[in-house]
């Protein structure tokens, strides 16, 4: 037994992870209820085009109370190698979905997925999309504006531009709608 599992007791049916897992969640939980939604969430985050493993990760980050766990815990819950934890959550990482910080006393990750992860996934795409309307603008230099391709990137590139506007004003928006939804308590 190490010390990371020193609260563990052997033969007791703990698995490793399990208790720092437990003791990082507010109660006791129905593993189905929870595995049956985290399955379920991951497939529709599967059919809006998320990649399958990453889905079933963020969704068990979800599921936590802590909204936090380590590569173990995760394996351990979802039944997968440390490998396929860990290309998920590099994945999500990169999107701005996770983010990985240092378990206090341990040289282990811990994965934790924030209130505002979608509004920091949304927000990030800015820098997407400003690279997207530069390659739009060459391409249109490239092609010709009266050209059919150019007017087709023209109409693309207006599309990317009217996005950001509105994004901007809708997030600006959100954040107003959350403070009536969910006051801060701290």
């Amino acid at each position: 037994m190490t010390s990371e599992h020193a609260g563990d007791v052997e033969g007791e049916g703990v698995a490793p992870g399990a208790a720092e897992a437990d003791r990082r969640d507010a109660g006791p939980r129905d593993a189905e209820v929870v595995s049956r939604f985290v399955e379920q969430f991951a497939s529709q985050l599967v059919e809006a085009g998320m990649p399958r493993m990453p889905s079933r990760i963020f969704a068990a980050l979800l599921a936590s109370d802590s909204g936090a766990l380590t590569s173990a815990e995760l394996g351990e819950r979802l039944r997968v190698s440390p490998a396929a934890v860990s290309g998920a959550v590099r994945y999500l990482t990169q999107q701005h979905l996770v983010s990985r910080e240092r378990e206090p006393g341990t040289r282990r990750d811990l994965f934790r997925v924030h209130s505002n992860q979608w509004y920091e996934a949304v927000g990030n795409r800015d820098a997407v999309l400003n690279r997207w309307e530069i390659a739009l603008r060459d391409g249109i230099a490239g092609l010709g504006a009266d050209t059919p391709a150019g007017r087709r990137l023209a109409e693309t590139l207006a599309f990317f531009e009217f996005l950001q506007e509105e994004l901007a004003a809708m997030m600006s928006r959100w954040r107003t709608h959350k403070k009536s939804l969910f006051p801060e308590d701290h």
